[in-house]
């Protein structure tokens, strides 16, 4: 008896294995296929893995300047959205994304981003009827002090007169010093021009519009942004002034002597 169930064991394990069955209670079926990070073409998975951090989940609310912003995209082009995220902005905090510019995302992802960054928070003719400033500063020599009485026109009544922040003010009015040498160290010059330009809707920022009375011309945007960056290239030269004036700080003690007593390697 015993010998007969210890046949019909053997044969029936031999009949699972000359099926090919594999389908044991328990047994867990096959891992699902995760794509390469290079095939990913999901602009919504692309956006989450490598601008949220900065831009906002939503485009809004993050420490860079917001994507969410149909301004914003009236005036900046696709070329140059292109152009940011491949080679990144140098020296500044917007680090190179495509492959050409020591990035990882290859170029078709880059395009996926600008189009979907595009189709989901931008508004085609959203601008029409009006005339915004071009995004890209135009070249030649600007006056800083005009843009320092711009500033005090339109932007020191949430800025502070001297552009240092206020204590206590209206609705929407920003606390933070927007000359503070460390905050223009983080941010260009050309990302100053698109914020004054496009605003910061989600922070109660206008866009060059302002309140509606007096739009800033071309010529205001880039001096107020002179007058701006000026504190920044300010602050560095009196960095290195004082360094100039103190070279013992690099070596306080002198050159280091080498004791001729000791073995010599």
């Amino acid at each position: 008896m015993r010998h007969a169930s210890l046949q019909i064991f053997l044969l029936s394990a031999a009949c699972l294995v000359g099926t090919g069955c594999n389908h044991f209670p328990g047994k867990p079926g096959p891992e699902p296929e995760v794509p390469r990070p290079q095939h990913v073409l999901d602009f919504k998975t692309l956006y989450a893995t490598n601008c949220a951090a900065c831009h906002g989940v939503a485009g809004v609310g993050g420490p860079a300047i917001s994507l969410a912003n149909p301004v914003y995209l009236g005036i900046v082009s696709e070329s140059e959205l292109t152009t940011v995220i491949t080679h990144g902005v140098h020296g500044k905090l917007m680090p190179a994304f495509g492959v050409s510019g020591g990035g990882m995302l290859t170029e078709e992802q880059v395009q996926v981003l600008v189009h979907g960054i595009e189709t989901s928070w931008g508004k085609p003719g959203g601008l029409a009827g009006t005339n915004p400033p071009p995004h890209q500063a135009p070249a030649g020599a600007t006056s800083t002090a005009d843009g320092a009485k711009v500033f005090s026109a339109s932007c020191a009544r949430c800025h502070g007169e001297n552009g240092q922040g206020v204590t206590s003010g209206t609705a929407g009015a920003m606390k933070g010093s927007i000359v503070d040498p460390t905050y223009l160290s983080l941010v260009s010059d050309q990302y100053l021009r698109s914020v004054v330009i496009a605003g910061l809707p989600d922070q109660g920022m206008p866009d060059w519009r302002g309140d509606g009375n007096h739009p800033l011309s071309n010529d205001e945007v880039t001096s107020v942004v002179a007058w701006v960056g000026s504190h920044r290239r300010a602050a560095v030269s009196s960095q290195t002034e004082a360094q100039q004036a103190r070279p013992e700080a690099t070596h306080p003690q002198g050159p280091k002597q080498t004791d001729t007593k000791q073995g010599q390697l």
